[in-house]
């Protein structure tokens, strides 16, 4: 595809074999390749359809040098690789810069500004996205929404603006997504596979795991003239010519440098800022040694170069310095100029030393100048010196957590606006969590922001995401607080929970029990908060397959609920319903229907129709009634509650995914497989990228998926799905677990049949031939009331 590309004739169009895209007046969107699911109302959908991008619409971030040089084989390559593939993504080269490791410095996202720039009037949009983790591809998708269609976007969350977004690019051909930085190619699948009509161009440090995904174009170091004549260019400035001395100087600084063009940037930046000469330079950084800087050679090249630079920005504005160490302990996109409030609390002295720093090349500016970026290896280097320098009064590093803490939502806020200040400040939360030194213990401030930013992850669905920074409340609460404090073991109990959504019931079990022991003591047997960590021993307990364990539990927490909270209270009826889960995992459904009814009833009565809690109670037990053989029953409240489930709790909770994969595995058991593929696949793609690929929950809907292909006479698909589904669950769960012998079985079964046919030499005589797997797997439980949440 070489420029902007005809309408398809039928509106959406998604690519691949488990591709589904929308159109018309439809109220659901699913992505192609089955990534997404997602409730849209039809005024959304007509917007849609309807609404086009402004001419020249773009989201491109600023470059921090503004100049450009060399390159230009590498530019008509990457024209030609899109205008052939639609797609491809700029990695490091394998055979000269072996010495990067992963870091950056090399040009890759500058290749790609270039060539949006260059090439921009040839597309509708240009849309910039950085791509390290999945999460950040979904909220770079969202801010296109809210560009486009701020009417509606506005008003929802992060993945209904992400999947509006991708309705509109299918409707709208002939535009370019960059994906700057991505960490795992897999992360680009979903995106792909459901967006044929336009160009992607991803940049990344990884050089490996692309082949599937889009044609690579390897990117080294600049070559020897292109790197002089950038020097040139930036020491020297516009519409100036180097003399023959000074070509020669810069040549061998170049060398010196070792073509990197982070440090050739910076380096061109301070000569022109001081003046001094190419030469006078070069001689100076041979001087230097950085004994500071225990890194890689790119790391220890910029080192050289900043002795110089750090202290003539220094000599103009020591604030541009103190602001450059408080951004190495953030995330380097998109950083708002509110996080450095408390170091620079005047906005014309902040302007002022940002503007320093934009002139040596330190930083670039978001497109309306109040987000900054920093080079990741910029960052790298400015921890590593702080960090051997003191190991205690680390510079920069409070001042980045205060700039956080003092830009938290408040903690009483709902709605719209604090989710949407959430999502941009995760990224610098996350980073902070990641970069903490060793040595600097966890301040009160900083792990009531950790534990607010998890409580927002959980809130959202993505409990399993907050394991860093829960673990790091956890270590602040038995440090200052003791071990057995309330609120340390309220930390340890959240803790647990994190883990046991993550899959990692390895690690959830003992600390559940810990915490259960240490409330009893403290608390006492009846209190709320020992009783909900009964209940959440409990659950772990049945998780693991460890029914036995698990029913005398419920049964006393139950009990002690109805006697202490009364028989309608929300936490008794949890228990009711746990201990209805657990009758049903050891057969007992004539105790686990009557006591679902009677919760969903209640529930329904105190809670609403459309609470959460609500809907977990209509998917037990529309479970149970499947269970019993009574699909007629079961089926129709499957559908209702993942119809509410996406409207209340959003396309990609976790419970929603749990609704969905049941009714898939009703669709199934009702003999209606071509029903359940599609439903099975959207919950396995956003399970393996919201989860992992090995969480149990996505292990158990690949074991689903396996079956259905199966039952649909596609047995070439179904065999790699079990096998790895297989492989998985003795991995994570062990090989005694239930689902593990199940799989087991599964695999078992199709490696006979496949056998048997081809001795036979005979095709499959139909999905449901004698000794086949035609039950699907048991449905899931959605297990609420884990997290403990208390106000400082």
């Amino acid at each position: 595809m070489s420029g902007p590309h005809p309408a398809p004739p039928g509106g959406p169009q998604a690519s691949g074999p488990r591709s589904v895209a929308a159109g018309g007046g439809i109220e659901v969107a699913i992505t192609g390749d089955g990534a997404r699911v997602v409730m849209l109302p039809p005024e959304a959908v007509r917007w849609a359809r309807e609404v086009n991008a402004p001419p020249g619409a773009a989201n491109l971030p600023g470059s921090a040098s503004g100049v450009f040089m060399g390159r230009g084989r590498e530019l008509a390559r990457l024209r030609e690789l899109l205008a052939r593939e639609g797609e491809a993504a700029v990695t490091p080269s394998a055979s000269r810069t072996r010495a990067i490791h992963g870091l950056g410095g090399i040009g890759k996202s500058s290749l790609a500004l270039r060539y949006a720039h260059e090439y921009r009037s040839e597309y509708t949009l240009v849309w910039w996205i950085t791509a390290e983790s999945a999460e950040q591809i979904t909220t770079g998708l969202a801010a296109l929404a809210l560009r486009l269609c701020p009417q509606w976007a506005a008003a929802v969350g992060v993945p209904e603006r992400a999947a509006w977004a991708i309705l509109w690019l299918q409707w709208h051909p002939g535009w370019l997504l960059v994906f700057d930085n991505v960490a795992d190619p897999k992360d680009l699948r979903h995106c792909l596979g459901s967006l044929p009509d336009g160009h992607h161009l991803a940049t990344s440090r990884k050089a490996t795991g692309w082949h599937d995904i889009a044609p690579t174009m390897a990117l080294g170091l600049l070559d020897p003239d292109a790197s002089a004549d950038l020097l040139c260019a930036l020491a020297l400035g516009p519409g100036r010519s180097p003399t023959a001395e000074q070509r020669r100087e810069a040549e061998e600084l170049a060398a010196e440098l070792g073509y990197l063009p982070l440090a050739l940037e910076q380096a061109g930046a301070y000569l022109h800022q001081t003046g001094i000469e190419l030469d006078a330079y070069r001689r100076l950084l041979g001087r230097v040694v950085d004994r500071a800087a225990d890194g890689t050679d790119p790391e220890r090249t910029i080192a050289r170069v900043w002795n110089h630079t750090l202290s003539a920005i220094e000599g103009r504005d020591p604030l541009a310095v103190r602001l450059l160490h408080t951004m190495a302990w953030l995330a380097p996109d998109d950083l708002p100029r509110t996080l450095l409030a408390p170091v620079a609390p005047d906005p014309v002295a902040l302007g002022d030393a940002l503007g320093v720093l934009h002139a040596y090349n330190m930083i670039a500016f978001t497109a309306d100048r109040q987000g900054l970026t920093v080079h990741r290896l910029v960052q790298t280097v400015l921890r590593i010196r702080a960090t051997a320098a003191s190991r205690t009064a680390v510079k920069g590093r409070q001042e980045a957590e205060q700039g956080l803490c003092h830009a938290m939502p408040d903690a009483h806020a709902v709605g719209p606006e604090r989710d949407a200040r959430w999502e941009r400040l995760l990224p610098h939360v996350f980073a902070l969590a990641a970069s903490a030194p060793p040595e600097r213990p966890v301040s009160a401030q900083l792990a009531d922001l950790y534990e607010d930013a998890a409580h927002h992850l959980d809130r959202q669905g993505r409990n399993a995401d907050s394991v860093p920074l829960r673990t790091a409340v956890v270590a602040h609460r038995e440090r200052v607080l003791g071990d057995a404090h309330p609120d340390t073991l309220t930390a340890r109990n959240n803790l647990a929970g994190a883990h046991q959504d993550a899959g990692d019931l390895g690690r959830a079990v003992p600390l559940f029990e810990t915490t259960l022991a240490q409330r009893e003591r403290v608390l006492g047997d009846d209190d709320p908060a020992t009783l909900r960590s009964r209940n959440n021993l409990a659950l772990a307990y049945s998780e693991a397959g460890h029914s036995e364990r698990a029913v005398p539990l419920f049964e006393a927490t139950l009990a002690q609920r109805e006697r202490v909270l009364g028989a309608t209270h929300p936490a008794t009826l949890t228990s009711r319903n746990n201990l209805a889960l657990a009758c049903m995992r050891v057969g007992d459904l004539a105790r686990a229907v009557p006591l679902f009814e009677t919760t969903l009833a209640q529930r329904e009565q105190v809670l609403g129709g459309a609470h959460p809690a609500t809907l977990t109670s209509r998917n037990n037990l529309a479970r149970a009634y499947r269970a019993a053989g009574d699909l007629a029953r079961a089926v129709p409240l499957y559908e209702t509650a993942l119809a509410q489930a996406e409207r209340v709790l959003g396309a990609t909770h976790r419970d929603t995914l749990t609704f969905r994969n049941n009714l898939a595995g009703a669709y199934l058991a009702a003999g209606e497989p071509a029903r359940a593929v599609p439903l099975y696949e959207a919950t396995l793609a956003q399970r393996e990228r919201l989860l992992g690929p090995a969480h149990p929950a996505a292990l158990r809907t690949r074991a689903s998926l396996a079956i259905a292909y199966e039952n649909t006479g596609d047995p070439a698909r179904a065999m790699p799905l079990y096998e790895s589904a297989v492989a998985g669950f003795e991995r994570v769960l062990g090989d005694a677990h239930p689902d593990t012998v199940t799989a087991r079985n599964n695999l078992a079964g199709a490696r006979r049949q496949a056998r048997s046919v081809r001795q036979s030499g005979a095709a499959l005589a139909s999905p449901a031939s004698p000794g086949r797997r035609t039950a699907p797997p048991a449905a899931e439980p959605t297990l609420p009331d884990r997290c403990d949440y208390h106000s400082r």
